[in-house]
């Protein structure tokens, strides 16, 4: 089937309702990343202005400047959201998973958020993509042809295709029926070996990357199909009944109309530390000193002490509060086993009202540094077992201690006994330093005011 450029590229379509899955732990990048921060927050690419964004800010960057009118829709666990309000403040909209059951159960959900709470018309197109591709600005103009597509609706089900480079193993192969633009799908094929995959790209194969789009109707039926529910609410509290199970499997290869959009321009999919520094513009991020003697490597340090490398080739040093790696950088990809068999405590996290990092760990105290941005504030609470005193080092603010307020700046000491309700409002940016001192401290000793 050849589709033609004016029914593809014009009249203007409607603007993209896209939903951008963030999911994963992001061991692979450990140890920058760790239990609540995915590889897609970490700070790695340069801006314009000469700071450094993420993966999911570059993305949603990119997603606005191609179609500034675009509802944009992450869909994450709950373990995430607070680094998504971190880094993206109010300008999205999350469908939180209740827990992980794989990408079909988490677009289902995201597209009964759309259409029950965002009002999404049911007629409407979806695209669904990673939230965390390396790409130029032609992958979301691809974007949006691909929008364009489930909104002309001359099939059920629309796929984007990467152009291979190189016969990889990481990718499943969408085999199409010619080679235009935009073609029907013959079939789907599995991870391949090398000689294989050869195969699939001599008779055209494209790489799976993960991006779909679809009437929003489509996706609502196939879910109906599952489970019985009324509305979004009702299918998140059944979440739990829906399948672990991938979009591919219970949708894609399911379906016998399938169109593909080929894509030849700039794409990575970046998972591990050897993809991750092909992308990156510098060599080095924090305080590093590369000796000339060095080829071919790549320092991101987000400690407050220097990092000197000399005569290293082909080699991924990073360091952070949670840990320090130096590896080859093709042995990085096999990292994930070992982190595994770590059990590390979480020593810093982005959270929506700013952030924290673990500075000392002992049997009886917790020694925390927490940066609160202005107009925020911790959530009203109070711990069983444990005492907290609070240092501020910078800003200004307002605590409240069993309901009785007043101002703290930068030199004042706040004391909190086991069961004292207690919070901290920032009027500017607020930096304290948190004691936690007591036989038994750890993260569920919290009780959460309920208003």
């Amino acid at each position: 089937m050849r589709i033609s450029s004016t029914t593809l590229y014009g009249p203007k379509g409607k603007s993209m309702n896209i939903i951008l899955l963030s999911g994963g732990s992001g061991k692979r990048l450990w140890p920058l990343s760790n239990e609540v921060r995915s590889k897609q927050f970490i700070k790695l690419f340069k801006t314009e202005d000469g700071g450094h964004e993420s993966m999911v800010q570059r993305v949603y960057r990119q997603v606005c400047h191609a179609d500034p009118e675009a509802k944009v829709t992450i869909a994450t666990s709950k373990a995430q959201v607070s680094a998504i309000r971190n880094q993206l403040e109010e300008n999205v909209s999350i469908s939180v998973e209740p827990s992980r059951r794989d990408t079909f159960p988490a677009i289902a959900l995201a597209c009964a958020y759309l259409y029950d709470v965002q009002g999404v018309s049911p007629k409407d197109p979806v695209v669904v993509c990673p939230v965390d591709p390396y790409v130029d600005d032609a992958y979301f103009h691809s974007l949006k042809k691909l929008s364009r597509l489930a909104e002309i609706g001359e099939a059920n089900l629309f796929l984007m295709g990467m152009q291979p480079t190189y016969p990889s193993e990481k990718y499943g192969y969408i085999l199409p029926e010619n080679s235009t633009e935009v073609s029907r799908v013959l079939t789907f094929k599995e991870k391949p070996d090398v000689e294989t995959a050869q195969r699939y790209i001599e008779k055209g194969g494209l790489w799976n990357g993960g991006v779909f789009a679809f009437r929003l109707q489509y996706v609502l039926d196939k879910a109906h199909g599952l489970v019985n529910f009324t509305d979004y609410q009702d299918l998140y509290t059944k979440y739990e009944r829906l399948p672990k199970i991938s979009f591919d499997y219970a949708v894609v290869e399911q379906e016998s109309d399938v169109q593909v959009l080929r894509f030849a321009g700039k794409w990575k999919d970046i998972g591990t530390w050897n993809t991750i520094t092909e992308a990156m513009d510098e060599h080095s991020l924090g305080e590093a000193i590369l000796h000339e003697s060095c080829e071919n490597v790549h320092i991101l340090n987000e400690l407050n002490v220097p990092v000197l490398a000399l005569g290293l080739h082909d080699m991924v040093v990073s360091a952070s509060p949670q840990g320090i790696l130096v590896s080859d950088k093709r042995q990085s990809s096999y990292i994930k086993p070992l982190v595994d068999s770590l059990e590390q405590q979480v020593m810093f996290a982005e959270k929506s009202w700013g952030s924290y990092q673990v500075l000392d760990v002992e049997d009886n105290s917790l020694t925390i540094k927490v940066t609160l941005k202005p107009g925020h504030s911790m959530n009203y609470h109070s711990h069983q077992f444990r005492d907290e005193v609070w240092i501020v080092i910078a800003g200004e603010g307002r605590v409240t201690l069993d309901g009785k307020e007043r101002t703290v700046q930068a030199g004042d000491i706040v004391s909190m006994k086991a069961g004292c309700w207690h919070t901290i409002l920032a009027r500017t940016q607020i930096i304290l330093l948190e004691e936690q001192i007591g036989g038994e401290i750890y993260t569920e000793d919290k009780v959460i005011f309920e208003k």
